[in-house]
């Protein structure tokens, strides 16, 4: 008997080292991430003479790195090329730290990721148009670092996103038509950010839509109508923006600073509300 659950206690000890283990590859990665963030000065360190198991934030699922949460750790530096190389992860969350320089291309290596969280940092450059192959992702949060340039013209591709956070930084351009068919989003915040031309009609495609902020951008044109059909929005802020028109009293009950508005020069104002319009007309009849 003592044979026997000595030998039971080494098969289950043997298991349980082959679960812990990574492949070299992976293991390389994660180092090369350690030392280009400048790993000894993290919160939470990790022992590299250790197994990868003991190491902070990482999880592994059947010697595959699947989760690496990093969060608040002051990881600073760019992040290297071989940290796109662990294809097996599904969530990446290293918001609130002082990582530099732009995502790249090699973005699209992680074809399992369904959370990316990358906020709070000092990245710069324009998002890859290669994110827009992460067919997997749900949540994309990008929000407050220093990314210009134009949102990917085939973000629609994203077609299972639920959240997309991007605000607090410097894009520009028009919102991409392809951005009106992620009918899986639920909350959609572009607010601080450069962004000029129309809000398409067809946003009444997002109709589960909850949570929508567009505010203290360049976007002009009329607000659409639709808006107003979407029966799970609950939060809006489109005000500090250059929509002219005007709208109902209940949008303008939705929107956080009540639809106020830059003109030409610059000034606010508030748009006209369709409902006391309709008033003051019967008033004058």
């Amino acid at each position: 008997m003592k044979s026997l659950a000595t030998l039971f206690l080494a098969f289950v000890f043997s298991l349980n080292i082959f679960a812990d283990t990574v492949s070299d590859k992976e293991k390389d990665a994660l180092i090369k991430l350690y030392h280009a963030t400048n790993g000894s000065q993290w919160k939470i360190k990790w022992d590299l003479s250790q197994s990868v198991s003991t190491w902070y934030g990482v999880y592994a699922e059947n010697g595959k790195v699947t989760s690496l949460n990093l969060a608040d750790n002051n990881l600073q530096g760019e992040l290297p090329a071989e940290f796109f190389e662990l294809v097996n992860l599904v969530t990446v969350d290293l918001h609130k730290n002082n990582l530099k320089g732009q995502l790249p291309n090699s973005i699209s290596n992680f074809k399992e990721l369904q959370v990316l969280n990358v906020s709070g940092n000092q990245l710069s450059g324009a998002i890859p148009g290669s994110i827009c192959d992460l067919k997997n992702l749900k949540d994309l949060e990008l929000f407050k670092n220093n990314i210009s340039g134009e949102l990917p013209q085939e973000i629609g591709k994203l077609n299972q996103l639920e959240i997309l956070c991007l605000f607090d930084n410097q894009i520009a351009g028009v919102l991409p038509s392809s951005l009106y068919k992620i009918s899986t989003l639920k909350i959609l915040l572009l607010n601080n950010n450069r962004l000029s031309g129309a809000v398409s009609s067809d946003i009444s495609n997002l109709n589960i839509l909850q949570n929508l902020s567009l505010y203290n951008n360049s976007l002009g044109g009329e607000i659409p109508k639709e808006l107003e059909k979407m029966p799970n929005l609950s939060e809006m802020n489109l005000s500090y923006n250059k929509f002219t028109g005007s709208v109902s009293k209940n949008l303008t009950l939705l929107d956080a600073l009540n639809m106020t508005m830059f003109d030409e020069n610059g000034n606010l104002f508030l748009l006209d509300v369709n409902e006391e319009r309709k008033t003051e007309s019967n008033i004058v009849n």
